[in-house]
C-alpha cells in the first residue's frame, strides 16, 4: 500500500469536480494530470477549475499529453464515453477505470456501435491485449449496489429472485443532456419516449447480467418494462424545466427471465418532482430484495457528513457524486493489479470494494 498509484483523471463536471477533492484525500492515489474538453479550462489548474485552492496539476487537452504523463491509471469522469480515447490510452498501456455508461459492455454494443462498425467491447478488448493494460467500469448504480445485492445473498439458500432497487429523488443530479437523452420533459405520450428511456438506460440491463453472472445463473433475456408519471403543473428546478404533462418520475425496470419466470432484476424509481401521476413512494435509498430461504431485505441508506445539510441542494448534489465516484477510487488498486483485459466487478476481490480511513485517522494510527 505504501507505492501511490499514478492517477490522471478526464472531465470536470460534476462528478469530475467532486472527485478532484477526493483524490487529494485518497492514500493510494498521486493526481498526476487533468484532461479537459472544454478550451476554456485548458493551461489552468485543477484545484482552480472546481473552484478551490491551486493543486499544481495544469489541465491538458490531448491525448498525448495523456500519455506523455506515464500514468498508471486513468479515471474517466464524463457523462458520456470516449471510445477513441479509451482505446490510445489502454493501448499505451494505461488501465482505465470509467464512471461511464459501463458495466459488462452488452448496453454500450447493443445500443452504441462504433463508427468503424466494430463492437465496442472488441476494440477496447483488442486495445487492452495490445498494451497489456485493465479496462474496468463501475459507479454507485449500476455499480456498486449490484454488488450489495450480491453480497445479500451469500447467506441465503435456494434463491428464487434477486432484485436491487434504486428509489431515488433525482433531481440532485444537474446534467441537462443526461436526462434530455431519457426524455424527461417530453410530453408523456411522445411514441419516441418510451425507446428513449431504455437506449439510454439499458446499461442497467449491464447489471442484471452481471449479477446473473455472480449467481452462475444463465438468463434467457433481460426485458424492459417502465411506467411513466406525467408532471401535474409545470416545473422550474432552476437548471431544468418540465412543462405540465411531461416525464417527470418514472419506474423503469430490467427484469433477468429465465423459463419465462423473472429470477434477476434491477428497478430505477425515479422522481425528478413529486408532482406527478402517477407517483411513487420515493425512499431516498437502495434496496435489495431476495425471496429464498431466508428471505433477505436490505436497505442502503447514504446520509451527509458532518457539517453537511441534505436541504442544501450544493450539499445533496455533491453527495450523490461522492457516492458515484468513490466505488471508482477505491477499485483503482485492485484494478491495476488485475489481469489484462476487460474485467467486472465479478473479477476483483473484496478488498476492491473497501473503503479509506481519513488521513488524521491514519496519522494517529
Amino acid at each position: 500500500m505504501s507505492q501511490r498509484i499514478r492517477l490522471f483523471q478526464v472531465a470536470t463536471g460534476n462528478l469530475g469536480s467532486e472527485m478532484i477533492g477526493r483524490v487529494q484525500r485518497h492514500p493510494d492515489l498521486e493526481l498526476v494530470g487533468l484532461h479537459c474538453y472544454t478550451p476554456d479550462k485548458i493551461g489552468r489548474d485543477a484545484g482552480e477549475i472546481v473552484g478551490g485552492d491551486p493543486i499544481g496539476v495544469i489541465a491538458t487537452g490531448t491525448v498525448e499529453e495523456i500519455i506523455a504523463a506515464r500514468p498508471d491509471v486513468l479515471t474517466f469522469h464524463g457523462v458520456f464515453p470516449d471510445e477513441d480515447l479509451y482505446v490510445k490510452v489502454l493501448e499505451a498501456g494505461i488501465d482505465v477505470v470509467t464512471t461511464a455508461d459501463w458495466i459488462t459492455g452488452y448496453h454500450r454494443d447493443t445500443n452504441h456501435p462504433h463508427p468503424s462498425g466494430r463492437k465496442v467491447s472488441e476494440l477496447i478488448a483488442a486495445a487492452c491485449e495490445a498494451g497489456g493494460s485493465t479496462f474496468y467500469g463501475t459507479g454507485m448504480n449500476p455499480g456498486l449496489n449490484q454488488v450489495l445485492g450480491v453480497v445479500c445473498t451469500a447467506d441465503v439458500a435456494d434463491i428464487t429472485n434477486v432484485t436491487t432497487i434504486e428509489s431515488v429523488d433525482v433531481s440532485c443530479h444537474h446534467s441537462a443532456d443526461t436526462w434530455r437523452e431519457v426524455g424527461y420533459g417530453r410530453p408523456v405520450d411522445d411514441p419516441a419516449l418510451p425507446g428513449m428511456l431504455q437506449k439510454f438506460t439499458e446499461v442497467f440491463a449491464d447489471s442484471v447480467h452481471l449479477k446473473a453472472d455472480c449467481f452462475g445463473l444463465e438468463l434467457d433475456e433481460v426485458r424492459f418494462e417502465y411506467e411513466l408519471g406525467a408532471c401535474t403543473e409545470d416545473v422550474d428546478l432552476g437548471w431544468y424545466q418540465l412543462p405540465k404533462g411531461s416525464l417527470g418520475g418514472s419506474y423503469i425496470k430490467f427484469v433477468g427471465v429465465v423459463d419465462d419466470v423473472p429470477r434477476v432484476e434491477t428497478h430505477l424509481e425515479w422522481q425528478m418532482t413529486p408532482h406527478t401521476d402517477p407517483s411513487w413512494d420515493i425512499k431516498g435509498c437502495y434496496l435489495t430484495q431476495v425471496t429464498g430461504d431466508p428471505q433477505i431485505y436490505n436497505k442502503h441508506m447514504v446520509f451527509p457528513g458532518p457539517g453537511n445539510d441534505l436541504s442544501k441542494p450544493e450539499d445533496f448534489a455533491s453527495l450523490g457524486m461522492t457516492v458515484t465516484g468513490m466505488p471508482a477510487l477505491h477499485s483503482i488498486r485492485a484494478v491495476h493489479q488485475a489481469r489484462p483485459g476487460i474485467i467486472t466487478s465479478a473479477d476483483l476481490p473484496l478488498r476492491a470494494f473497501g473503503g479509506r480511513f481519513s488521513p488524521e485517522v491514519r496519522q494517529r494510527g
